[in-house]
């Protein structure tokens, strides 16, 4: 009896409909189907991905000058006495026919005439900036870390864990606050390496665990045997099976660093003028709550898309990389697996019969 026929009705049916799907499947093409399921993620995707194309091509980056009229330091006579034009089309309640009306200054101007819609683009730009470069340097430092740690024990391990635990009990808002000085507040490159400096402790917990355990497999000690270096085992052979523990926790990572940028330029010791960010934005216009609340909607509106953008999109490679997350089956296709069940079974019993019981069995004569 197979492990399928084993289970109970349901879970059988269930077990079968995932095996059918991912059959013949290869581990990264399993994992690619799953997160292109995900239909929380794939959304956060579209729209993370929209606002990344918008921000960058609207005010430029560099030398370059974007397709938006306005620049963000630009100042311009008050229209309307800086309300955004911006209109909502009619079925969204708004009076403006079938289409959105952008108008002149779509997000209003501020109280000297500059375009917020300019403003909030590059401000978004710099928080991306910051923190994909968080990103990538904690998870350099978190990867480097945790590996050499899992995989040498002993005095090594000891050693990096006591630093790790040392950063761990640092206040981030504090060491980001000091560390923000540092960087001069005009540099997001090296702003956003600065803090991943010191948000790298859990990724680096996490790979140490993974390493621990992978460091037992019979593929290790297969490579030990065939002549492969340390450096080589620990990039080459182990790191590709921790790759869904550090992509899943590195998204986590960047969501929750454009909200620690937020916060430290929110207290004017992360980015400083006359770069901007979205925090930075946020603090030169919270006097303006009361009277002229676009100012405070817009770059606090990007900072809540990205960060729930990308935390969807993490929890999208979570469910893809884990294989304890199932896909619940629809009714249909649980009744189209069971049917289909029936009939193998059934063709299977009218293929092979038993011999009959005192007649004849059809090898000879009776």
């Amino acid at each position: 009896m197979s492990i399928i026929e084993q289970l109970p009705p349901e879970d059988s049916t269930e077990n079968a409909i995932e095996l059918r799907e991912v059959a013949g499947l290869s581990q990264g093409q399993i994992v690619r189907r799953r997160f292109l399921r995900h239909r929380g993620a794939m959304i956060a995707l579209v729209i993370l991905a929209f606002v990344v194309i918008l921000a960058f091509t609207s005010v430029g980056i560099g030398g370059w000058t974007g397709w938006w009229r306005f620049t963000p330091n630009e100042i311009n006579p008050v229209v309307n006495g800086g309300k955004p034009t911006l209109l909502l089309p009619a079925w969204l309640g708004g009076d403006a026919g079938l289409w959105f009306h952008w108008g002149l200054h779509p997000f209003g101007q501020d109280e000297i005439g500059r375009d917020v819609f300019a403003r909030v683009m590059r401000g978004t730009q710099t928080s991306l900036i910051i923190t994909a470069t968080v990103g990538i340097s904690a998870t350099v430092v978190g990867i480097v870390v945790g590996a050499l740690a899992g995989f040498n024990r002993g005095r090594t391990d000891d050693i990096l864990m006591r630093i790790t635990d040392l950063v761990i009990t640092m206040p981030v808002i504090v060491i980001g606050a000091v560390l923000g000085q540092l960087a001069g507040g005009n540099n997001p490159v090296i702003f956003g390496i600065f803090l991943g400096l010191i948000t790298w402790t859990t990724l680096a917990r996490l790979v140490r665990g993974d390493f621990l355990s992978l460091r037992e497999r019979e593929f290790v000690d297969a490579a030990r045997v065939a002549g492969a270096s340390n450096t080589r085992i620990m990039f080459k052979h182990m790191l590709p099976n921790a790759i869904g523990v550090i992509i899943v926790n590195t998204t986590l990572l960047m969501s929750s660093a454009i909200l620690l940028e937020t916060a430290l330029s929110y207290l004017g010791v992360g980015i400083r003028p006359p770069a901007t960010s979205l925090g930075l934005l946020i603090s030169d216009y919270q006097e303006a709550f009361a009277t002229r609340p676009w100012l405070f909607w817009w770059p606090g509106l990007m900072i809540v898309i990205i960060a729930l953008s990308i935390n969807f999109i993490g929890d999208g490679l979570r469910d893809a990389f884990d294989p304890r997350q199932k896909r619940i089956p629809s009714e249909r296709k649980m009744a189209k697996a069971m049917s289909v069940d029936g009939s193998a079974s059934r063709a299977i019993n009218t293929t092979v019969q038993p011999p009959m019981q005192g007649g004849n069995t059809g090898l000879g004569p009776s």
